[in-house]
């Protein structure tokens, strides 16, 4: 009998949805070797705040997408980051614990092990009590270190109660998984000095499912003689979205009519920045709304490069980057700016584009000129570097492994 493995993650999505498909990926791998996989998530999308997948009055409902069983969960609505926000967090974990322990019922394979994965620690607490109760292994996955990267950030107070309570709630955690699965490369640094074993954690990074960028996708070739440049992803605080918007004046201040600059993806920030770009009278840059992820590699064959855009804030310095989007844009075999101070610093080690100072809207016009300027033989040159770098190192079907050796045996 295969082993039942369930997954928390009240962002997970589809590849007909917009976000980040790393349980869905990693899913398939499993599923194709035997294991029987179970995601529970919400089916109010994260940034399209809209209701996807339910209608009417269902609560819940089981879905299957390539081998993978979806079990979508009702939580309440929200619309930015107010109290509802919080709600909904919470409804997504009570919701799940009670549908998950009605899986016979809902002929639902009992769990040998259950991964428990933030951002929010409510998901990793249900997990918890749901792998108590079926008497399964409790695995952490750490997709961003909460609450410190909201205490960084300055969205929360480190003194207030509610952030004293994560942090509490945190550690409980951290102490009570078998295995805690981190993404961000150096976030071992941050959870041993909770008086966690480092034996227990293992790096298991966001990937990318290689088999979406062949075939078909080589053909694509771009149709027009613009340089057009892709930023592709959330439009929230942390992605520091207005110095791409000063770059973009810069470079049009300066007469290069050829570069253009297109943005794809939703967040809080979103509407405001459209406004600033209006109010500047910036016409280098159009605003998309998010694309379903199975329509990425086919979008990225339409430009020249791609931006990856972060504040300069120290837990990106301290304990690394692990953003989807650059694996896709490694993939897409396309040169890559990179405007942010990370600790891992994938632009150097692959070779595969060029590194600018964060919050420098002058120094990634710069680096976007030069770019531009530079030989399209190089830039291809690049682009392939990137290419071989995922596939030896963020190869989903290589990270899938990594799971099973490390966590699942």
């Amino acid at each position: 009998m295969p082993k039942s493995i369930w997954i928390l993650n009240h962002y997970a999505v589809t590849p007909d949805m917009p976000g980040g498909s790393r349980h869905y990926d990693l899913g398939k791998e499993l599923v194709s070797k035997g294991y029987d996989v179970t995601i529970f998530a919400s089916s109010f999308h994260y940034s399209k705040h809209e209701e996807l997948k339910l209608s009417g009055k269902e609560s819940f409902k089981v879905e299957y997408v390539n081998g993978v069983r979806f079990l979508w969960i009702k939580t309440m609505k929200y619309n930015g980051n107010n109290w509802r926000r919080i709600i909904n967090m919470l409804s997504y974990s009570f919701r799940s614990y009670f549908v998950g322990r009605k899986a016979k019922k809902l002929n639902i394979t009992q769990p040998d092990v259950i991964i428990g994965s933030s951002v929010h620690l409510f998901a990793v607490l249900s997990a918890y009590y749901l792998a108590k109760y079926h008497k399964a292994r409790f695995l952490m996955e750490v997709r961003d270190l909460w609450p410190q990267t909201l205490v960084d950030m300055g969205a929360l107070s480190e003194k207030s109660i509610f952030t004293k309570a994560m942090y509490a709630l945190e550690k409980f955690l951290y102490k009570r998984a078998e295995k805690i699965i981190t993404l961000l490369p150096s976030a071992s640094d941050y959870i041993t000095k909770l008086g966690v074993s480092d034996d227990k954690i293992v790096w298991i990074p966001n990937g990318v499912d290689l088999s979406k960028f062949n075939g078909d996708y080589k053909s694509k070739t771009k149709t027009d003689q613009k340089f057009r440049i892709l930023y592709l992803g959330a439009h929230g605080q942390a992605n520091a979205l207005d110095v791409l918007i000063d770059a973009a004046r810069n470079i049009q201040d300066d007469g290069y009519s050829e570069i253009q600059f297109e943005l794809v993806g939703d967040g809080a920030e979103k509407q405001r920045l459209i406004e600033r770009a209006k109010q500047l009278d910036i016409n280098n840059i159009s605003f998309k709304n998010p694309i379903p992820k199975s329509d990425v590699p086919i979008y990225l064959t339409k430009f020249d490069a791609f931006l990856h855009i972060l504040l300069d804030a120290e837990l990106f310095t301290k304990y690394g980057i692990s953003s989807n989007k650059i694996f896709d844009y490694l993939a897409a075999g396309k040169p890559i700016i990179m405007s942010c101070n990370p600790g891992n610093n994938i632009i150097d080690e692959a070779k595969c584009g060029i590194l600018v100072p964060p919050n420098d809207p002058q120094a990634l016009a710069n680096s976007v000129i030069k770019l531009y300027k530079m030989d399209t033989n190089e830039r291809a040159i690049m682009g392939k570097n990137g290419r071989k770098y995922v596939e030896k190192y963020h190869d989903i079907k290589i990270l899938a492994q990594k799971l099973i050796d490390n966590c699942l045996k």
